[in-house]
């Protein structure tokens, strides 16, 4: 019974904190004159995926290193399919605004990269560094655009409130930026005992059940995005949120000890990552929304991948 309320009780954390985040991300990009894209491509983008973080590296130091590259794998296909797929299956998505081709390109490079290093597996410390150092010129790049964009005019997102004081937008920041892994770890832990009662081996958890929990944050935030119609919040949250979780997180797992890549890995779930990023090119090239009948698309497909999950798991 404490696992089912520990799992309640970090689901609604991770809602509340979801909101925050959102709040604060917008009304910073608003007083610092920078687009609210550039800031979802980095502080919300790296809030939401501390939960991948923190659990992969405790992952690698507990010895199950195959919930850390499941972890990732898993999550950045539930980003694109669940996180995208659910909002815009409720209510759309408002993305035609935003302009993610250059992020996007970068993003599939960071996927092309990961699955060409884990050819070469065990991913170890150069590998990691290979990755750390796309995730340097992915921040490089995000502060010379920023600059870029200094002082600039745009219409003002939902949320935003120009007269909000400097306190209050920290304030919103920190508490997303605290909450958001909070709530992921308490509904992760309480799953995975869940989880394990019924016998689930560590690989489908950690593709599955803590790819889904670590990728709460992302659809809190993408829901609490499309409901104050920020989409270009949204999709820059996934977008930067899938960099990060490549180049960042198995960067720093990978520098903290040897990750095995499963076979399985190589033959089906890399393939699925990449598929599932590629699957929204239309939408970021083509600069259109995500409606209703891409996110049944989406959401649909995810269903289908965990069922083919399961049943190679089981």
């Amino acid at each position: 019974m404490n696992e089912f309320v520990m799992a309640a009780v970090g689901l609604v954390l991770l809602l509340l904190a979801g909101d925050a985040l959102v709040r604060g991300a917008v009304n910073l990009s608003l007083r610092l004159g920078v687009p609210a894209l550039i800031v979802s491509l980095t502080i919300v983008a790296f809030g939401t995926s501390a939960p991948e973080l923190l659990i992969s590296v405790q992952a690698i130091l507990d010895g199950v290193p195959g919930i850390a590259i499941g972890n990732v794998v898993g999550s950045n296909t539930a980003n694109v399919l669940l996180v995208l797929g659910i909002p815009a299956l409720a209510a759309g998505l408002a993305t035609a605004g935003a302009d993610t081709t250059k992020t996007y390109i970068m993003m599939i490079g960071a996927t092309a990269l990961f699955i060409g290093l884990s050819f070469f597996g065990p991913l170890t410390w150069w590998h990691g560094l290979v990755l750390l150092a796309g995730l340097t010129y992915m921040l490089l790049d995000a502060f010379f655009e920023a600059r870029g964009h200094m002082g600039d005019k745009e219409e003002q997102p939902e949320g935003a409130d120009p007269s909000m004081r400097g306190w209050k937008i920290a304030f919103f920041l920190i508490a997303g930026l605290i909450g958001l892994p909070l709530g992921a770890e308490l509904l992760v832990r309480g799953s995975v005992v869940i989880a394990r009662d019924f016998g689930v081996s560590e690989t489908v958890i950690g593709l599955t059940l803590v790819a889904i929990g670590t990728s709460l944050p992302e659809l809190a935030t993408t829901v609490m995005a499309a409901i104050r119609k920020s989409g270009d919040v949204a999709l820059g949250n996934v977008i930067g949120s899938n960099l990060f979780n490549l180049l960042g997180i198995m960067g720093v797992a990978a520098l903290v000890g040897p990750i095995p890549v499963p076979a399985e890995f190589l033959r089906f779930d890399l393939w699925v990552m990449l598929g599932a990023s590629l699957l929204i090119a239309p939408i970021v090239f083509y600069r259109t929304n995500i409606g209703r009948g891409w996110g049944f698309v989406l959401a649909g497909l995810y269903v289908i991948y965990l069922w083919v999950v399961l049943q190679i798991g089981g």
